[in-house]
């Protein structure tokens, strides 16, 4: 198991742009594919982008195609998701997910979670 502490939630203006952290601990970092997921009030928590072990592949969601990337720095037991061009409908709380057995794309295919950043962006 892994344990993840994201950071770098904020309250931000259209347009602004944001960097979230994840630091993770425990289990060999190396060997977890990671992503980063959302959920607004009311909806369901969705993939925004996943990264694999060596961060070689990665996938993104339409909604956020272009305008957030995710890295991760395996040195560093951490993974991040630059959010640039913020809309207001990127409000939502942030997770970090891990999975140590597949890199997906569904809530489903992450074992270990953060507790969340929260994302606010007025327009």
């Amino acid at each position: 198991q892994v344990q993840l502490v994201e950071s770098g939630g904020g309250l931000v203006q259209a347009g602004d742009s944001l960097r979230l952290s994840c630091a993770a601990s425990g289990r060999t970092f190396s060997r977890y594919a990671m992503g980063w997921f959302r959920q607004a009030p009311g909806k369901e928590r969705e993939c925004v982008a996943t990264i694999s072990w060596s961060g070689a592949r990665t996938y993104y969601s339409d909604s956020v195609k272009g305008r957030f990337t995710i890295s991760r720095d395996n040195a560093k037991n951490t993974v991040y998701l630059q959010m640039n061009s913020l809309k207001p409908e990127d409000t939502a709380v942030y997770y970090c997910a891990g999975s140590l057995l597949r890199w997906g794309t569904t809530r489903g295919d992450y074992d270990d979670w953060g507790q969340g950043t929260q994302v606010t962006v007025s327009s």
